[in-house]
């Protein structure tokens, strides 16, 4: 393999690379966007099994240093009942992180160990395994990845019938306030409040972070909900959040300045095909859970990180990725099965309410034994050294 080409440099892209690259296999990443994603985007929670992947691939340390720690987790309530959620022992913390830095890390890392990006490349299709390129330019392939997201090109190629992304009825927002809550700054608070769902965190440079799941009527891509002015999105959080406590606070001491929208909020169903001849999937253009799973990144990260195990491992390409597929498919089904359910009580209706306040902290005692649900999830770790077996 001299010439695996990457579609994407956002999260699985990038590392996909750096994988590759620890395994002995050089690859040019294509991004569609004329520019690196400096600057854009909300955050995101790496969960340990995430962290640890990053270590693989030699990135760990400066996400760290770009991410804030969460080793506590507290439900709110309607602003009245709060609930500690049970937590796992001697895993790590969770890791706070603007996507945006996190971008910025994993592209510099990429470039630091002498990986390839090239900009303004959108694929428009493939010949053979000749990538075509919309600004008419070309690249040659043995191996073609497709790293482009729940939107992903890749992913129709290698099947036309491939379902496409289900949006969970809710957009993403976030934004700084300079209201500081009264928690301690390694807290995470997950907040049901009257009307529709959102968590916040003190941050330990000052002010709050906060972000939102808004119930909306339609999806948005992330181009159309930057045309709406963001003090229309403004007046819409206060009409939705304002009420709650501390949401409202939140809401009413964060500049119009501070506060951006991140888009539609989607999942990945069951993809049947996961790869085709020379092409692959990874990442959130096969498997995109649940924004409330906190795994979607670190999902994303492991699977890239796979699939560049089993090409140092397997010569044979089909049989390479056919043992990728067999490694990832049942874990990240897992995952997305879990927290398939939640979103619902994101966005819910008037007797849902009502009952969710009752039912909770019933739930907590009775199912959420996290040695039993993310227990699992999280204490995941890839055996780098250790050679893939193939198929049978």
């Amino acid at each position: 393999m001299k010439n695996v080409a990457i579609i994407g440099g956002g999260i699985a892209g990038p590392v996909t690379a750096l994988a590759l690259r620890k395994a002995g296999i050089d690859a040019t990443i294509y991004e569609a966007y004329p520019t690196s994603a400096h600057g854009v985007g909300g955050s995101l929670v790496l969960a340990p099994n995430g962290m640890a992947a990053l270590d693989i691939v030699g990135a760990a340390e400066a996400v760290r240093a770009a991410a804030q720690p969460s080793t506590r987790s507290v439900m709110t309530l309607g602003g009245r009942t709060r609930l500690e959620l049970p937590s796992l022992s001697q895993v790590g913390p969770l890791h706070a992180v603007r996507r945006a830095d996190l971008y910025r890390v994993l592209h510099d890392e990429a470039v630091k160990q002498g990986v390839t990006i090239e900009y303004g490349r959108r694929l428009t299709g493939v010949e053979g395994t000749t990538a075509v390129f919309a600004d008419g330019s070309r690249a040659r392939f043995d191996i073609l990845v497709g790293a482009d997201g729940v939107h992903s090109t890749v992913r129709r190629l290698i099947d036309p019938d491939a379902p496409g992304p289900k949006w969970t009825g809710m957009l993403g927002l976030e934004g700084v306030s300079s209201y500081e809550v009264p928690e301690d700054p390694e807290t995470m608070v997950f907040a049901f409040g009257r009307r529709g769902y959102y968590l916040y965190w003190l941050n330990v440079a000052g002010g709050t972070t906060w972000g939102v799941n808004l119930p909306y009527h339609r999806p948005l891509s992330l181009t159309q909900a930057r045309e709406v002015p963001r003090e229309e999105w403004m007046r819409i959080l206060c009409e939705t959040y304002g009420e709650d406590v501390p949401g409202g606070d939140l809401l009413r001491h964060t500049p119009v300045t501070a506060m951006q929208v991140t888009g539609a909020l989607y999942i990945m169903p069951s993809v049947p095909h996961w790869y085709r001849d020379r092409m692959v999937l990874v990442g959130d253009a096969v498997h995109a859970p649940s924004n409330s799973s906190g795994q979607g990144a670190s999902l994303s990260i492991e699977s890239a990180v796979e699939l560049a195990r089993c090409l140092r491992d397997i010569e044979d390409v089909p049989r390479a990725f056919a043992t990728y597929e067999r490694l990832r498919r049942t874990r990240v089904e897992k995952v997305a099965a879990r927290t398939y359910k939640i979103n619902n009580a994101k966005t819910p209706g008037p007797v849902v309410q009502k009952l969710i306040p009752l039912l909770m902290p019933l739930m907590l005692k009775t199912f959420m034994n996290p040695d039993k649900t993310v227990g699992p999830e999280q204490r995941y770790r890839i055996d780098w050294d250790t050679p893939v077996g193939t198929l049978p």
